[in-house]
Parts: C-alpha cells; structure tokens; sequence
C-alpha cells in the first residue's frame, strides 16, 4: 500500500501571505489540526499546526518567566515575540516541513509520522503539493482491513499458522512452551510460559489467524524466580 492510496487529496491550503484569522477559521470549518502553507504555484513552504497557535498573546499564553528570559538571546526573545503577536501565517508557520512522495510505501510514512511526532504529512510529486496525510487517514486505511470476514481455513491449517507466527514472532522455548489444539474454529491454548506478557501475544497471534472463531486461554504462567503460578484469566 502507498500514500497515495489513503492520502486525502486535494489538500486544505493556506497562503503564506494570509491571516491567521483566515486560517484558524479554515482548520475549524474543516476540521482539521493543521494546512499546509503554498505559494501560488503550489510549493509547499511551510505548515501551520494547532501548537503554532498556543501560545499568543491574545490568550495570554505567550509569557515567560525571568528566569527563562535570562538565558534567551535577544534574536531569540524577537523570534518568540514574532510568534506569539504575528498576523500572518508566514510569521508563525513552520518553515521546514517533512513531506513525502505519493508513491512512499504506507509503512515508511507511518514510521515518519510516528517517530518524528507529526499528526500530518504533506505529500509532493515534482515540487506540486498533491495532498496530505495524516493519522485519521491512516485510522480510515486500517479499518476495513480489520474488519473483513474471517477466511474459512481448516482447523488443521489454522493450528500451523498459529505454530509458524508463534515460531517467527515469540521464538518460544526453553520454560515458555505452547500447546494449540483446534476444533471447528475456536482454539485452545495450553502450555506454560515465564512472562505473563508472552501469554497475551500468544492469545494476540491466535485471535488474529484466519478462520479463528474464538480462543480459549488455558496457558499457565510461572513466575522464574519466585516459583509462583498465575492461572490463566477466567473465560467471560
């Protein structure tokens, strides 16, 4: 899957040049944390986000302590004050945003969102912003993939799947050992593990193999050092 399959295109822009009136009035009309900020011929120089709006001296969130100003530059204090008190959207948006290509694998773009602590990407092809991503995007692409109808698979072929995610993911062995056993769909998980932690990705790994009606846990978990047994939680 690529970006520009769950990229909601085209974007809500602003114009550096706009108010920041302007902007705050199209981030509530359309619901929306953040827009990115273009030129007339569609370059993306910047993004203006809800935190670039927080503290302002209208809101009289803007001030700083004596102590903090102690240790700002003077270019820094102008800097703050152009960002809390300026009019337009070039005073205030930020001005080197990450962006990506309409053709950038799904799982690389997340990463960025999630790493780099961004609720949205612009997305560029040949200097030309073409749309936005953001984390309710990615939530609307996740979605039906969760929600499709389980595929019908034998018990037999449903217990090996669960045996090779169990062998590629959890590389059980040693105290932490898992029996499976399948029976018109609904698994039954015995065995006994070291980390009660291991016990819920085992259930995790069964529920999420196809055909899977539902799973019993009946896995025991022992604590290494104490020598102290955690029965499995009770079926609802």
């Amino acid at each position: 899957m690529q970006v520009k399959d769950v990229m909601t295109s085209p974007a809500i822009c602003v114009a550096p040049t706009q108010s920041i009136a302007d902007a705050i009035r199209l981030m509530v009309a359309h619901k929306v944390s953040g827009l990115p900020v273009i030129t007339e011929k569609g370059h993306l120089v910047g993004i203006l986000t809800e935190g670039d709006l927080m503290r302002r001296s209208e809101l009289e969130t803007a001030g700083h302590s004596w102590f903090g100003d102690l240790f700002r530059s003077s270019g820094r204090q102008a800097e703050d004050y152009v960002h809390s008190h300026g009019r337009k959207v070039a005073d205030i948006m930020s001005d080197r945003p990450m962006s990506v290509g309409p053709e950038t694998p799904l799982r690389d773009a997340v990463a960025t969102l999630i790493l780099q602590h961004v609720r949205r990407l612009p997305v560029v092809k040949n200097d030309q912003l073409v749309g936005v991503l953001s984390r309710a995007d990615v939530l609307r692409a996740l979605l039906p993939l969760m929600s499709g109808a389980p595929a019908v698979s034998d018990d037999q072929s449903i217990r090996q799947s669960i045996l090779e995610e169990y062998q590629a993911e959890l590389h059980l062995g040693g105290r932490n050992t898992i029996s499976v056993d399948v029976r018109n769909g609904v698994v039954d998980l015995g065995g006994t593990v070291t980390d009660d932690r291991l016990r819920t990705a085992a259930r995790v790994a069964a529920e999420n193999a196809k055909g899977v009606v539902s799973v019993v846990d009946h896995i025991i978990c022992v604590d290494p050092f104490a020598g102290v047994t955690i029965p499995p939680p009770p079926l609802p």
